[in-house]
């Protein structure tokens, strides 16, 4: 299931090579501008984001192969996102979770996967109002963004979301790191984790596939110094055991 995604060099050669300063400051300024069009006018004014697991992953060995789908999940405020789109053949599911809140596909303005694997990239064509951060690989239809997640620099959506490098699991992986009212820091991992139960076996997390497992372990432990929750590429939403938060 590995989907070869350009790296952030590539990327910024396609941007930034041969062009000139101004065309770099229009660059810059388009930037700004899908940024600024990314907010929700109804909820503007709205600080604090809820997270909801529309669906949590799930991942069995079986002969011949495995049966695996991702944890979907949504964060809504004064901008929505989606985390993780699942299998193409989820499209029903994901529109009916998003009706489940009040939402359409034209309401998200963030797509957000974890990485390029096909059961975590599987509807992003739903939704084309969205920058979509598949990866490393930051677009808004055929504009791509100058970023070096490679170089470990964090993509803000705004104060309370952010976008991190955690590679391990593939070189490109990024997690979603939600600030809230509740639940205090939420991290949506992909399968950096691949479910609760690997935080005490770690043969979970590299039967899954790890494209570099020391470099994986790391980030997980960056991820359990940082987070409250810890929502997993392929199981339910736990709480860190080493939280201290009373939720």
């Amino acid at each position: 299931m590995t989907t070869d995604l350009p790296s952030s060099n590539r990327i910024d050669s396609f941007i930034s090579g041969n062009k000139s300063e101004n065309d770099l400051q229009n660059s810059s300024q388009k930037v700004e501008d899908i940024k600024k069009e990314q907010v929700n006018e109804r909820n503007s004014d709205e600080t604090d984001f809820r997270v909801t697991v529309l669906y949590p992953g799930y991942s069995k060995s079986v002969k011949d192969g495995m049966i695996a789908n991702c944890s979907c999940t949504l964060i809504t405020g004064c901008v929505n996102v989606i985390v993780d789109t699942m299998t193409p053949w989820d499209q029903e599911k994901i529109i009916r979770g998003l009706e489940l809140h009040g939402l359409q596909c034209k309401d998200i303005n963030y797509v957000v996967c974890t990485h390029g694997h096909s059961d975590h990239i599987g509807n992003n064509n739903l939704f084309l109002n969205a920058t979509q951060i598949v990866g490393f690989c930051i677009s808004h239809k055929d504009f791509y963004f100058t970023h070096d997640f490679e170089k470990g620099d964090v993509y803000k959506l705004n104060e309370q979301i952010q976008v991190i490098p955690t590679p391990g699991h593939t070189l490109s992986d990024v997690s979603v790191i939600v600030k809230t009212k509740d639940k205090g820091v939420i991290a949506i991992v992909g399968d950096l984790f691949e479910n609760e139960f690997d935080l005490n076996d770690e043969s979970i997390w590299l039967d899954a596939g790890s494209e570099n497992a020391d470099l994986q372990r790391e980030n997980r432990k960056k991820i359990l110094e940082m987070a409250d929750y810890i929502i997993p590429g392929h199981g339910s939403m736990f709480k860190n055991p080493r939280s201290s938060i009373n939720t």
